[in-house]
């Protein structure tokens, strides 16, 4: 998958073929069946084109690790301390960038109050229709 999202276009068993084998040894039919396997699974999709076939990855290598956090977050006994420990294992500028998603996710906030106490017409305060 690393290499059909670095390509970002629909690429051919040749291209990733070349592509590895600048990095070691690797023969056609093995790349040709990793690929039929993504294909399979349903994280590329393919087209014809002419005896071959081009790949295209499904999802953004971003959606994609996503959607494996989340899997692996919902499988869990105890989400609330999975996070917790997930959390733990970040560095401060993957906090930073936790931070700004959730921020980005919620959209603008409502101020708070200086004195701490909820505005009686929120919705969180039960004070709502």
């Amino acid at each position: 998958m690393t290499r059909v999202w670095k390509w970002n276009r629909p690429v051919t068993v040749r291209e990733v073929l070349e592509d590895l084998q600048q990095e070691r040894s690797i023969a056609y039919t093995t790349v040709m069946t990793v690929l039929d396997n993504l294909h399979q699974k349903g994280w590329v999709r393919r087209e014809a084109e002419g005896r071959a076939y081009r790949y295209e990855a499904v999802s953004t290598r971003a959606a994609y690790s996503a959607a494996l956090m989340n899997d692996a977050w919902s499988q869990s006994d105890n989400p609330a301390a999975a996070l917790v420990a997930f959390f733990g294992m970040m560095s401060d500028e993957q906090r930073v960038a936790l931070r700004s998603a959730v921020r980005i996710v919620q959209g603008p906030e409502t101020p708070e109050p200086a004195d701490g106490v909820e505005n009686p017409g929120s919705a969180s305060s039960g004070g709502g229709r």
